[in-house]
């Protein structure tokens, strides 16, 4: 039985013991359920989702609608669409993916942070979070949790992000002083970990087939930047071509491991 659970049969007993009052007569009992009845009822705490999959968003919509103490009050398919509707839905928590048609979840979840600093922020995504958790936290997130988890750990995920702690895996927790260090060895355990903010973006979209002049419109980059970013994926990932980094990219966006 949770503490919030004992506080309320608590209440209620204290009032419910004048009721069993061998004196009592009906008019304190009629007063007492009154006061019981009036009682405010918790406001459920909002939530809004970006994800551009409508059946997840849909899923996940019905998994937390269910729950009395959280509702979601809209989603979006967009980063654009989201930054539109959050400005006047004010929710308290916002859920991200990573993976945003227009704009990548880490910019977005850097711009929630500036224009609402008071709003939690819960990436569910299915890339790994050894390898974005870390940059989720220091962009202003709150908390990362995988998409292949269960929906009641979700839900339990943004009950403890709504209440101020951060949410992510205790590997992930444990590790995070031993990831920083890891930068410093020649031979790193997740490759993709040493990849910079903008390479992950350029990495993401190349896996969903878009050429290098797209991927520079997209991301407002100079197309040479964009080339420079790949010939260092490629070296960092130790690919041996620049088809070598579009299958690994392909692969990667597919199936959300390193």
């Amino acid at each position: 039985m949770t503490n919030r659970s004992k506080l309320n049969r608590s209440f209620l007993g204290s009032h419910l013991s004048v009721n069993h009052k061998p004196r009592a007569h009906f008019g304190e009992f009629y007063s007492v359920a009154r006061s019981i009845e009036q009682w405010p009822a918790r406001v459920p705490r909002t939530a809004f989702i970006v994800d551009d999959h409508p059946i997840f968003r849909e899923g996940l919509t019905q998994v937390i609608n269910a729950e009395k103490d959280l509702r979601i009050c809209g989603t979006a398919g967009t980063a654009a669409e989201a930054i539109k509707k959050i400005r006047g839905l004010k929710p308290d928590l916002v859920l991200v993916d990573i993976s945003l048609p227009d704009r990548s979840g880490l910019e977005l979840i850097k711009q929630l942070r500036a224009d609402h600093p008071n709003v939690k922020l819960l990436v569910v995504s299915m890339h790994d979070e050894a390898l974005y958790a870390n940059r989720v936290l220091e962009m202003g997130g709150d908390g990362y949790i995988m998409k292949q988890e269960d929906p009641a750990e979700i839900v339990h995920a943004m009950r403890d992000v709504l209440d101020g702690h951060i949410y992510v895996s205790e590997q992930v927790l444990d590790g995070r002083p031993k990831m920083r260090s890891s930068r410093r060895q020649e031979q790193p355990a997740r490759p993709l970990a040493e990849l910079s903010d903008q390479e992950l973006e350029v990495l993401e979209l190349l896996g969903q087939s878009l050429e290098e002049s797209e991927i520079a419109e997209k991301l407002n980059l100079d197309l040479q930047l964009v080339a420079a970013s790949v010939a260092s994926i490629q070296r960092k990932l130790r690919l041996k071509s620049h088809n070598a980094v579009v299958r690994y990219a392909v692969c990667w966006v597919a199936t959300g491991a390193a």
